[in-house]
């Protein structure tokens, strides 16, 4: 056999040697990247007692919301999306039976207006007041308001909405806070 032809041979097996590598790895990769793994462990909530917007004597915690999810929405009467989110937050717990705990975190307000403001917006679960500095609101990383925070019943936090709430975002939150609780 000539040399050019055995060189030929040699250079078509190292060919077809890297073609059926490559088809391995985008099979491996193919048959793994639908499966991503275990889901990641998602943060803990910051824990935090207040006082009751408009009950003195009272506190609002997250420790009396054990066991249950929970949403936590931060907010103040000064904020012009909160005026839009806090009548449909108000709505979806009214219309669930309060079956689907809301913590509202009153933020850096005045009582005063607070109330006015919530009583304004139906709200009727419960809220606490979280005045300058505003630690609880800081805690959980809320530098502009609104933001709501969907735990499930561990109080982890499965999802966050930065702005303002829509009805889908709420549902969408408040199936998270039952798929992994």
């Amino acid at each position: 056999m000539p040399g050019w032809l055995r060189d030929a041979s040699r250079t078509g097996k190292i060919v077809w040697s890297g073609i059926a590598v490559l088809i391995a790895i985008a099979v491996i990769i193919t048959l793994t990247s639908g499966n991503p793994g275990p889901r990641p462990t998602p943060p803990a909530a910051k824990a935090f007692t207040l006082k009751a917007l408009g009950s003195p004597g009272h506190q609002v915690s997250l420790a009396a919301f054990a066991g249950k999810p929970l949403v936590i929405n931060f907010f103040a009467s000064w904020c012009t999306p909160c005026r839009h989110e806090t009548p449909l937050l108000a709505r979806f717990y009214r219309d669930s039976g309060g079956r689907i705990p809301i913590v509202g975190i009153d933020a850096n307000d005045e009582a005063a207006a607070a109330q006015r403001f919530v009583r304004g917006a139906g709200v009727t679960y419960p809220v606490g007041v979280d005045a300058f500095p505003a630690a609880t609101t800081t805690s959980y990383g809320v530098f502009a308001l609104p933001q709501t925070f969907f735990l499930d019943a561990r109080h982890r936090i499965v999802k966050r909405i930065i702005g303002a709430v829509t009805p889908k975002g709420l549902q969408q939150g408040v199936a998270l806070m039952d798929r992994r609780g």
